[in-house]
């Protein structure tokens, strides 16, 4: 499997929180071959399970990203809508949206009221249309849209849309092509809402109920001009998540996590995110509490059509969960 091709593949898929059918459909047609069984569960979440009599390890990476949702079209034909997912409205005006119908849009703003007070009730998205007849031929109340972001390639590092979290994706495929024979009972799961609430995940770990669970997603960086301080770069390896707002990991999990990375010369950055979460926030909360660690793929620019992530961290991200897969825990 060539990482980078799927990524570039599956970041193009339009498939916002809610909406992940197209998603789910790509990697299911990509990971089918190398899995006993798959599944999808009443969440749409994906579940490809890798049988043995081992410990049962869940890893889990969201598929959905963010977007807007149609709520109104007023009578001059322009789209008001409300977000999917956490956005910076600020970045908003002037961006490009894509519908699942394949209509793009350009999201404007009410100027004046807008810069005294940013509110996504002051944002639209003008379709060309003459009017509202004309714009509800396009587009209904409740149309998700994503936001046009091209997949391009700098140097060691991938820069597009939706790499929030399409790489962790990307990873738990790329993983699961490399394991042969593997004592250990795995679940890679695909999971849904992620971005509106950690809803899948949720209910995916209730049913598997796994002995160890890890969630695959991006983290914030320090390493720009304008960032906060943060100990994470791009560049300088996977990221394995010791907290975030939604989770303290299990210590157990985490000081394995760092064992496996020396023994395999993986190079790692121990992660904190103070703004934001992942899966593993509901995962270990799940039935009577299961013990959790995370991997993060630093990322500059998240939440943005130009998130950017390192390939060397990408492939890193892989060798450490692969390792954390086939290990005697």
């Amino acid at each position: 499997m060539d990482i980078l091709n799927v990524l570039e593949k599956a970041t193009q898929i339009n498939s916002v929180s809610g909406s992940e059918n197209e998603i789910r459909k790509f990697i299911s047609d990509n990971v089918k071959k190398y899995c006993n069984e798959l599944s999808v569960d009443a969440m749409g979440n994906l579940i490809a399970h890798k049988k043995g009599s081992g410990k049962k390890i869940m890893f889990a990476a969201h598929m959905d990203e963010i977007g807007i949702i149609v709520t109104d079209i007023d009578d001059k034909g322009f789209v008001r809508f409300s977000s999917v997912g956490g956005l910076n409205l600020r970045n908003l005006v002037n961006l490009r949206v894509r519908f699942a119908n394949g209509v793009e849009g350009v999201i404007g703003a009410e100027e004046e009221s807008f810069k005294d007070k940013p509110a996504i009730s002051k944002l639209y998205v003008d379709l060309g249309a003459a009017d509202k007849k004309e714009a509800e031929k396009i587009v209904s109340i409740g149309d998700t849209a994503s936001f046009v972001g091209r997949f391009v390639k700098c140097g060691d590092k991938v820069v597009s849309k939706a790499l929030d979290n399409r790489v962790g994706c990307a990873i738990l495929m790329q993983a699961l092509s490399e394991i042969k024979d593997c004592e250990n009972d795995l679940y890679f799961v695909f999971t849904t809402q992620e971005e509106v609430g950690l809803r899948g995940a949720k209910t995916a770990a209730f049913a598997i109920n796994p002995d160890i669970a890890v969630a695959v997603d991006v983290t914030d960086t320090g390493d720009t001009p304008s960032a906060p301080t943060m100990a994470i770069e791009l560049g300088k390896g996977t990221a394995i998540k010791v907290m975030d707002r939604s989770i303290m990991c299990d210590a157990d999990v985490r000081t394995m996590m760092i064992e496996t990375a020396k023994k395999n010369k993986i190079p790692y950055q121990l992660e904190i995110m103070t703004d934001g979460g992942t899966d593993a926030g509901a995962i270990h909360l799940t039935r009577a509490g299961i013990k959790t660690g995370g991997i993060s793929v630093p990322t500059r620019y998240v939440h943005s059509p130009s998130e950017m992530a390192s390939v060397s961290d990408i492939e890193n991200s892989v060798k450490l969960l692969y390792n954390i897969a086939i290990a005697q825990w």
